[in-house]
């Protein structure tokens, strides 16, 4: 009997690399399939089909059926797939960018805030985070707040039309003239003739 027991565990461990490459090309094969059909536009079977497969430990399936989820429309079934991402990969940056789409799609802003709040804690560079929150605090009129995290952007990205030209809004609602104008005209150095940034020269004149 004893014997018969060694046997099948001596068994089962040399099928166990066999079984684990089989098991990582299915799931390579679903995830294929599943880049597929997003691509397709059928989301919900894309979804499903990586439900099949679903390991609640797998970053990485977490964070996919958050991402089709929120595609196809379901976006409170989007969330909880973020969250374990999330718990899974404490510093993950992706997977809070995730979650900001389902988050915001409900209009959940406080949950947004949340989420950049914790990038910019792990990422304080984060440029696009940044920018991000820059346009929520101009959106409030909060302008003194927006100009700290454009200034971070332009900071990093001196020649990008995003920051200059939203950095160049700010300042101009700050009543720092001199500023706004200078950026208003790097901007048409960035894309002439651009709009925004004659629209800002014609009001200094």
């Amino acid at each position: 009997m004893d014997i018969l027991k060694k046997g099948l565990i001596i068994l089962l461990v040399a099928a166990a690399p066999v079984l684990n490459a089989q098991n990582k090309s299915t799931l390579q094969e679903t995830f294929k399939q599943s880049y597929e059909l997003e691509y397709a536009g059928d989301y919900s079977k894309a979804v499903n089909l990586l439900k099949e497969v679903y390991n609640e430990e797998s970053y990485e399936i977490n964070l996919r059926l958050g991402w089709l989820t929120y595609l196809s429309g379901n976006f409170t079934e989007a969330i909880p797939y973020y969250q374990k991402s999330i718990q899974l990969k404490p510093l993950s940056v992706e997977a809070r960018l995730g979650l900001v789409y389902p988050a915001s799609a409900m209009g959940n802003w406080t949950h947004v805030e949340k989420m950049y709040n914790e990038i910019l804690e792990i990422d304080p560079q984060n440029s696009v985070v940044n920018y991000r929150m820059g346009l929520i605090y101009y959106g409030k009129e909060d302008y003194a707040t927006a100009a700290r995290y454009f200034e971070k952007v332009i900071n990093l990205y001196p020649f990008g039309y995003d920051g200059v030209i939203m950095m160049a809004w700010t300042n101009f609602k700050l009543e720092k003239y001199r500023e706004a104008k200078i950026l208003f005209q790097k901007t048409l150095l960035i894309s002439p003739g651009d709009a925004s940034a004659l629209e800002g020269l014609g009001l200094l004149k």
